[in-house]
């Protein structure tokens, strides 16, 4: 019983550890499918549709290693990128069979790219502490890791990042989770609610905000209508 004992923080570090894997790999699809479909909506080939996933799975944790002076995560672990490059031509194959209308793709990006900002800024939160950060570093190597991916890909698909145009919360979203899980490990509550509570958090302000059009005041007016935008320029190829 007194060997058990002692063995339950390490079974239960290695059980988070193990769960952070998995929110890493949940991350990696959810960016994966938002840069195969803004691919699509861009009318790339293949290559470019898995090129942009791969880009957008690994982009932000690319950044926020190199800043901590760490080892890269997908070169110790190349399997994030093969699983960002399976997920994109998937999604590239699916689209090419199967193309889904213009609004049902853009939601699609939407709603996966907030699933994997919300993983990814819990994530690199954590990873930037586990490295030695500041609390404060922590929580900015949180909000790069969430947004750095999806920047990458607007600005490969020749758009204005998500992150900065509309007023939507994106950013905002990122900071109010890598903030909470910030607190949360300076009052020492469980680690399951440290990794659990920033990412409803992220998730409920991300989509609240696509949802009702919840945001920042933008410059110059109202914000952009993008599936109208984009139903703007597909005509205007034709």
């Amino acid at each position: 019983m007194l060997e058990l004992a002692l063995d339950a923080p390490e079974l239960l570090d290695s059980a988070l550890e193990t769960l952070r894997t998995v929110f890493e790999y949940i991350g990696t699809v959810a960016f994966a499918i938002s840069g195969a479909v803004a691919a699509g909506r861009k009318r790339m080939d293949l290559v470019g549709a898995v090129v942009l996933a791969c880009m957008v799975a690994v982009g932000g944790g690319t950044l926020r290693d190199v800043l901590l002076d760490v080892p890269v995560f997908w070169m110790e672990s190349p399997s994030f990128l093969l699983v960002g490059a399976g997920t994109g031509l998937a999604v590239a194959l699916l689209a090419r069979w199967h193309p889904p209308d213009r609004l049902g793709r853009y939601r699609i990006v939407q709603i996966s790219d907030a699933a994997g900002l919300a993983v990814f800024v819990v994530v690199g939160t954590g990873v930037a502490i586990d490295a030695g950060a500041s609390t404060v570093t922590a929580a900015v190597m949180g909000i790069l890791t969430g947004v750095g991916g999806g920047i990458i890909r607007d600005m490969l698909a020749n758009d204005v990042p998500d992150v900065l145009r509309n007023g939507q919360f994106y950013a905002t979203a990122a900071l109010a989770g890598a903030t909470v899980y910030a607190l949360l490990i300076e009052l020492d509550v469980t680690r399951l609610v440290v990794i659990w509570v920033p990412i409803v958090v992220v998730l409920a302000v991300r989509l609240a905000s696509l949802k009702f059009g919840w945001g920042v005041p933008t410059i110059g007016g109202k914000p952009v209508d993008l599936t109208a935008h984009d139903d703007e320029d597909a005509d205007a190829r034709r």
